[in-house]
């Protein structure tokens, strides 16, 4: 029996404004508005792309860390040449710089300049105002901390799907 295109489309209206589509659209323009407003706070105040700060955020974690491209690729769910052409960008405006690894040559490691230092502390204090702003203020204390739980549970489940 063929479904009439009446029955099609509100079988299709049902599925468009079902609760999951309307909760996980509602996250994903969340997510995007708030990285919209990072990284127009960034470019005006600091001249950096979140982009390039989320390098940074990277290649400051651990003083010292040997930080290849490839790392930086996969940690940041990045193409291998849409870091390359990032890193080329960031190397240009002096905020990093591309070093041969020690223990195989053809491997270039990543590591930030004293520019790149300054541009991350005052990048990281911008982006911490527009955090505090839109992310954290909005919510309770309480409400705050269930959904980082939250956001950490589902983060580790999506982990544990690809290992």
């Amino acid at each position: 029996m063929n479904a009439t295109p009446q029955h099609s489309q509100e079988a299709a209206a049902r599925a468009a404004n079902s609760r999951l589509v309307r909760d996980f659209g509602l996250l994903i323009k969340s997510a995007t508005r708030l990285e919209q407003r990072i990284d127009s706070a960034l470019r005006r105040e600091c001249g950096i792309s979140h982009t390039m700060l989320e390098v940074l955020i990277r290649l400051c974690r651990r003083p010292g860390e040997e930080v290849s491209q490839r790392q930086l690729a996969d940690d940041l769910t990045l193409t291998s040449s849409g870091t390359t052409r990032l890193i080329d960008r960031m190397e240009e405006a002096g905020l990093v710089r591309r070093v041969p690894s020690p223990g195989d040559r053809r491997v270039a490691l990543v590591e930030p300049t004293t520019e790149g230092l300054r541009a991350f502390l005052q990048a990281a204090a911008v982006h911490a105002n527009v955090v505090e702003e839109y992310f954290v203020k909005p919510l309770t204390a309480d409400a705050y901390t269930r959904m980082t739980s939250a956001l950490g549970e589902i983060d580790k489940a999506l982990r544990a799907e690809t290992t």
